[in-house]
């Protein structure tokens, strides 16, 4: 009986044993699983912020070196060209020059049929004719009462109002003869001529044909171009336009010859910047002795600039464009961005020039994120075939 009587209480005991080391194990079990979580919330925290630093590359700005050049459009057009209108009317009699026929200053171009031109002016002759048949005896006629009145024969009166009847005559005469002569200077131009050495780019008008010059139509007979020498006009734009001197040498590329450049020289500047485009207007001549530019041709215009001391060269895709102004990302020694305002020179599409706000020794960086503010901190991304870009890499997932 005694040895039974021990057994439950050992059991119990057992049994309590038990129990701690599960709840001791459960203890521990929780303890690990909030270890573990904080583990992992902080793996990824810092992977989240890992992940947060974009990977970029710099450039280093870079000294400009001999000329810079930048290309801009231009439009060509003839020296002189003149449209070539009639002043009478009339009918198309002949015409001596063609489309492409190269003309010298006088040469007929047309001739005009003008009858009632010719009418007109024949009655303005018989006109004149018969005031200077007046006129002719009204001056005789007061020369001999000149004479009767030493005589004392006439009446002094009747003396001053023969003398006064041929000046009248005299001035029926004057405007007789100007009428003649508006006419005949009218008739003149019956016959239309070139006003200068060069070719004609249009003939609007055939043997035949009704010429009504008083119609307000403005019928355009002819047109003639000089092309002995071109006018290149360029707009050129606002910030670019002081770098470009009067006398500044360029050259010209058109499609038809692509094989073939043409020298010009900067002639004259309108002066003033157009506000809708915010250009100013160049213009340049340009030698055409084989006669290949030919007007209203398009030309890409490629201006030859010398830099200017201390201007830095940088891409163009490095530029933050901000509303009050323009900025770049510079790379601090500790890894952080600091966004540098600066001023801008020339800009070709490729490169930009730096007038001020950079330094030589500063790091660029290009293509610059758009949340990038002063303070981030970045990685700088390993080279490339020596050339330093812009690597922005995604987020990996954990």
């Amino acid at each position: 009986m005694t040895g039974h009587a021990g057994a439950p209480g050992s059991r119990r005991r057992r049994a309590g044993t038990a129990g701690l080391l599960g709840l001791a194990g459960a203890i521990m079990l929780g303890v690990w699983g909030i270890v573990s979580r904080d583990r992992s919330e902080a793996r990824l925290t810092t992977w989240t912020e890992a992940q947060a630093i974009p990977d970029v590359r710099v450039v280093r700005p870079a000294p400009l070196q001999g000329g810079r050049e930048f290309v801009l459009p231009g439009t060509v057009q003839a020296f002189y060209e003149a449209p070539i209108y009639a002043r009478v009317s009339g009918y198309v009699a002949s015409w001596r020059a063609d489309i492409g026929a190269r003309v010298h200053r006088g040469d007929v171009l047309a001739v005009i049929d003008a009858p009632e031109l010719d009418q007109q002016l024949n009655h303005a002759r018989a006109a004149l004719a018969s005031a200077q048949s007046d006129e002719k005896l009204a001056s005789l006629t007061a020369r001999r009462w000149r004479a009767l009145l030493a005589s004392k024969s006439v009446a002094e009166q009747t003396v001053d109002e023969k003398v006064a009847a041929a000046d009248a005559k005299q001035d029926v005469v004057r405007a007789a003869q100007a009428e003649v002569d508006q006419l005949a200077a009218l008739a003149r131009f019956k016959i239309i001529t070139a006003p200068f050495d060069g070719v004609v780019t249009a003939r609007n008008t055939d043997v035949g044909a009704l010429i009504d010059a008083g119609s307000g139509r403005g019928l355009q007979l002819f047109r003639v171009a000089d092309l002995h020498e071109m006018r290149v006009y360029v707009p050129v734009p606002q910030s670019q336009s002081a770098a470009i001197p009067i006398g500044a040498s360029a050259s010209l590329t058109v499609s038809q010859y692509p094989d073939q450049t043409f020298a010009a020289k900067v002639a004259t500047t309108a002066n003033a910047v157009n506000e809708q485009s915010r250009t100013v207007l160049f213009e340049l001549l340009a030698p055409n002795p084989r006669g290949q530019l030919l007007p209203g041709t398009y030309a890409q215009v490629h201006f030859k600039l010398a830099p200017e001391p201390g201007r830095l060269d940088i891409p163009a895709s490095a530029v933050i464009f901000q509303e009050d102004g323009t900025e770049l990302a510079l790379l601090r020694p500790d890894g952080t961005v600091t966004l540098q305002r600066v001023v801008l020179g020339r800009n070709d599409g490729t490169s930009v020039e730096v007038v001020s706000g950079l330094a030589a020794q500063d790091a660029v960086i290009d293509s610059p994120p758009d949340s990038l503010v002063t303070g981030d901190r970045v990685n700088v991304a390993a080279r490339r075939g020596g050339q330093d870009r812009v690597a922005v890499e995604t987020p990996r997932s954990p």
